[in-house]
């Protein structure tokens, strides 16, 4: 086995741990205990196919966007920018969900009922937990979190060997396909939850914070994305099948459980549905001492494992995201507080012990926050997908229509859960996918609908000097959305397209001419500088000077003059790329005047460097992106 290789089965070790938060954990039990095998089945399957494709098609996006090492980070930065509160929200619920779950199903259990220390012993437990995530996300940076998950990975493989030697039989009876308990009320039935799983599973990785970072540091290796998620979704998919099948495991050994061992087993939430999460815990718990409690031991710590892995992860992630975003706020109250307690995780982490403490308080369920996953999320997630893939990514995320339409499935959602209604429970999934089918295929039909009628009138423009100047306006009136009158004789504002060659008009005028009332021969490559930031602006509508990573410099200039223009004369810039290598790109541009003769051409040569020490780079990847379809 080579590096590569190697270094792609120790992240994928990572992308698993990761992964199996408080979802994968205890809602595994649940789902075995719903539905059997069966429904265990169609929880693991989409859940580890979707962290599988997030790593093939972020595979796709590296080299779409130049491939190199940095690729994938700088398309995140850019990505990230109208995600950012979903993105920061998502790891919140995922890291109070995690929390919430590993006490309320470990610690809560274990505890004597009616403790009146019950209160301050899950408060403390909470606490510990986060604490702990604290020091290991410390300890471990992106870069040697693997390691660290390495070990991790080995606790657990030892744990789950330990188990299985010490299960007695392996394979008791009876083992079923089909759940035990058919009549107890749990809500929706099987098909009614296969529509949400395959929905909130298949899409949900791509909001986490946790798996971008990971995928952008595994580019950075260069090593294959797809093939560690791929070992990823090998290795969660096996580790979710072992808590179901464990917990499929115990439930036969109970047997059919009647109203009085149901309720020692279980509880009873505020939707008097019945939840089985901490089965297991409460199983083993009650063995007797004669496997010198080997059994018990090794199930806590791979809980504890897995709940220790998810949040070192998440703190490493909030880390760098908010270390990333925090410093280039210029909001006036953000500048009030000091940067580094914003860009620091710790107070995150409080929100989330503070959400985790109000839920045990108040004995919510782990489904209660997972709703947000088969719902709310799932718009973000597809529009975050589509803005990967469909070429409308330049358009500004709807927050308002988006939001609005997130609130009302995960009410939709809600109710048909609480009611057991399949209808309400398909619809309150599929609600914000086809809202953002629909808004895709929309904005995308409308971009190339006006596409084709502006090229209509550019055709007839070339023929008919009257609908040439009704085009010319309304260009100008739709690029800048003002009802101020245009000049008749402009062109676009801020230029436009033929072809591959953008144009800028402009009128010469008496401070562009020298005494005898040529223009100045300076000014035409004012002319050409110009339409060239016009170029850039256009091609590039994102380049912010603020927070870039390089700057565009002028290597060379060369411009061969052939007639000279006067005063109130159009002078017409054409430009284009017209060659690049590795670190150079060139330009060449045609100036001509208002009977469309050519007053002169020319070239310039272009280079890259780093906005913080202004060392030579090679072509950043947005620039090939940008630059590429006019070359």
């Amino acid at each position: 086995m080579n590096f590569r290789s190697l270094n792609a089965l120790v992240w994928g070790n990572s992308v698993a741990l990761a992964w199996m938060w408080g979802l994968g954990l205890f809602f595994s039990v649940q789902m075995t205990f719903m539905f059997g095998l069966q429904g265990l089945l169609l929880f693991a399957v989409p859940n580890a196919l979707g962290l599988t494709l997030f790593g093939f098609l972020t595979q796709i996006v590296a080299k779409r966007h130049g491939g190199g090492q940095e690729s994938l980070a700088l398309f995140f930065e850019k990505f990230a920018k109208p995600f950012r509160l979903i993105l920061f929200l998502y790891q919140v619920i995922a890291l109070t969900l995690t929390v919430f779950a590993l006490v309320n199903y470990l610690v809560w259990p274990l505890l004597e009922p009616g403790d009146p220390m019950t209160a301050l012993f899950l408060g403390m437990s909470v606490l510990v937990v986060l604490a702990a995530g604290c020091l290991f996300g410390e300890e471990f940076s992106i870069q040697r979190i693997k390691f660290g998950h390495a070990f991790m990975g080995i606790l657990v493989l030892a744990c789950v060997v330990a188990i299985l030697l010490n299960l007695k039989p392996l394979m008791p009876t009876p083992f079923q396909w089909r759940p035990v308990n058919t009549d107890i009320n749990m809500g929706p039935n099987l098909w009614g939850y296969a529509v949400p799983m395959l929905v909130g599973l298949l899409v949900g990785p791509w909001l986490d914070l946790q798996h971008w970072q990971r995928a952008i540091q595994i580019h950075r290796e260069n090593t294959s994305i797809r093939t560690s998620y791929a070992f990823g979704g090998i290795f969660f998919f096996l580790m979710l099948i072992f808590h179901g099948c464990l917990a499929a495991w115990v439930m036969a050994k109970l047997g059919p459980l009647d109203a009085g061992s149901l309720g020692h087993y279980t509880t009873t939430g505020l939707d008097n549905f019945h939840y089985a999460h901490q089965v297991i815990v409460k199983y083993f718990n009650q063995l007797d001492a004669g496997s010198g409690g080997l059994l018990p031991s090794a199930y806590f710590v791979f809980l504890g494992i897995c709940v220790l892995t998810t949040l070192d992860s998440g703190y490493v992630a909030l880390k760098w995201f908010l270390g990333a975003n925090v410093g280039k706020s210029q909001n006036l109250l953000v500048g009030m507080i000091p940067k580094p307690l914003l860009a620091s995780p710790i107070p995150t982490f409080l929100v989330v012990a503070v959400i985790a403490m109000l839920g045990l308080w108040t004995e919510l369920e782990l489904e209660y926050f997972m709703v947000f996953y088969a719902s709310f999320f799932v718009g973000y997630a597809a529009l975050a997908i589509a803005r990967c893939f469909v070429p409308n990514s330049q358009h500004s995320l709807p927050q308002i229509r988006m939001f609005s339409l997130a609130s009302i499935s995960l009410a939709v959602f809600s109710l048909g859960y609480v009611k057991g209604s399949n209808t309400l429970f398909i619809i309150g999934s599929l609600l914000p996918l086809a809202y953002v089918v629909w808004l895709v295929v929309n904005t995308d039909l409308l971009r190339v609908v006006t596409a084709k009628a502006n090229e209509v009138f550019e055709a007839a423009a070339a023929e008919i000097p009257a609908i040439k100047t009704i085009t010319k306006t309304a260009h100008a009136i739709g690029a800048t959305h003002v009802t101020a009158p245009i000049p008749q004789d402009a062109h676009t504002l801020g230029g436009h397209f033929e072809g591959k060659w953008f144009v800028y008009s402009m009128i010469a005028t008496y401070s562009d001419t020298n005494s005898v009332g040529n223009v100045y021969f300076g000014m035409y490559g004012i002319f050409v500088g110009k339409t060239r930031e016009l170029f850039f602006n256009s091609a590039m509508p994102d380049f912010d000077l603020k927070t870039t990573k390089f700057y565009i410099l002028t290597r060379s200039f060369e411009h061969k003059f052939i007639r000279e223009a006067r005063e109130f004369d159009v002078i017409t810039v054409k430009i284009r790329v017209a060659d690049f290598n590795r670190k150079f790109c060139t330009l060449e541009h045609q100036v001509f005047g208002t009977d469309n003769e050519l007053l002169g051409k020319g070239k310039q040569s272009l280079l890259f460097v780093a906005a913080k020490d202004y060392s030579l780079l090679d072509i950043p990847p947005e620039v090939y992106n940008a630059f590429l379809p006019y070359a």
